[in-house]
């Protein structure tokens, strides 16, 4: 069972939730609708879809979302708003790599897909290859993929730190602490972190790992896939990336 399967519950989801601003939430959505080059009708995938932040809008859009996460609770109020307010959105608890194919829509294909909020990193070379494989299987010809990630190499190696402490703010009530302990293995090109979470006297540790590939390692994956890089931006905005940008946003075709 991978990390990640445990991780969701309890304070991180909170945590997690509570992060997520309207503004960053809107950057991401204009980003998707400037690269992907989709419309009304069209069908998404939108994979570690948390609660749906992106996929509400985009469904009121116009767009039919399926929207795929590991975390139930999040599935469950996914569901519920695309069920309340009548939006074209399948709400799918399990994990995109090894959910059966059929799970997604038998023989549907997808005008595009996108992978956002940092869980671009969850997988080592031969899960990350199968993840991709099974994102370009199911895109249509000329299908775009937007991925995210603040773990690339270029990106976290610079400003790399061992222990951090961060506030996350709470609409109601005190912040949730979280202490960030990390641990980096340059053998395995991973970060093991433990992760512990502090609020109202209540604590609780995870732990997440998260694999470090350069840009270049992700082209040649994604080629692997049969997948094309054809953008590689540095902000949310859609510019250039430049060596020490906070995060990656990597734009692809299906070839």
């Amino acid at each position: 069972m991978a990390w990640y399967h445990t991780f969701f519950h309890g304070l991180p989801q909170l945590a997690w939730k509570a992060a997520q601003t309207e503004e960053q939430t809107q950057l991401d959505i204009e980003l998707l609708v400037d690269t992907l080059d989709f419309g009304p009708g069209d069908r998404l995938l939108d994979v570690f879809c948390g609660y749906g932040r992106h996929a509400i809008p985009l469904a009121r859009m116009g767009a039919r979302v399926t929207g795929v996460d590991i975390a139930t609770d999040y599935i469950a109020e996914l569901q519920r708003i695309a069920t309340t307010k009548k939006l074209p959105v399948i709400a799918v608890a399990d994990d995109f790599l090894t959910m059966p194919e059929e799970d997604l829509g038998a023989a549907a294909s997808f005008d595009a897909a996108y992978c956002l909020g940092n869980s671009f990193s969850f997988f080592a070379r031969p899960e990350m290859l199968a993840f991709l494989t099974r994102i370009a299987t199911r895109l249509k010809p000329g299908g775009r993929f937007l991925a995210h990630s603040e773990m690339v190499a270029e990106s976290v190696l610079p400003d790399y730190q061992t222990r951090n402490w961060l506030s996350v703010p709470m609409p109601n009530g005190e912040p949730i602490l979280l202490l960030v302990e990390n641990d980096y293995l340059p053998l395995e090109s991973r970060i093991d972190s433990q992760l512990t979470y502090v609020k109202s006297g209540e604590v609780q540790t995870r732990v997440a790992q998260h694999h470090i590939y350069t840009l270049a390692e992700f082209g040649q994956l994604f080629s692997e896939a049969g997948l094309s890089i054809i953008g590689c931006y540095g902000t949310v905005q859609g510019e250039p990336y430049e060596l020490g940008d906070e995060a990656a946003w990597l734009l692809a075709e299906k070839s």
